[in-house]
């Protein structure tokens, strides 16, 4: 069991000791830009519509 705590770690936690509420407003932030449901249909979709890279476009006779 380690009983070392980073200061950072004492600094967050006594931030949010005073300040609780920032804990349900981090939940929805996280909500809004991290916890998304993936459409696997259009994940599909855009997997179909991929187009393949040129084998190597710095080539020097590289055709546009």
């Amino acid at each position: 069991m380690a009983l070392y705590v980073s200061d950072h770690t004492q600094f967050m936690r006594s931030l949010l000791a005073r300040n609780p509420e920032w804990v349900s407003e981090q939940k929805i932030g996280r909500a809004i830009w991290w916890e998304k449901t993936s459409d696997q249909e259009q994940k599909k979709a855009f997997d179909a519509a991929k187009v393949a890279p040129k084998a190597y476009p710095y080539d020097v006779n590289f055709n546009f």
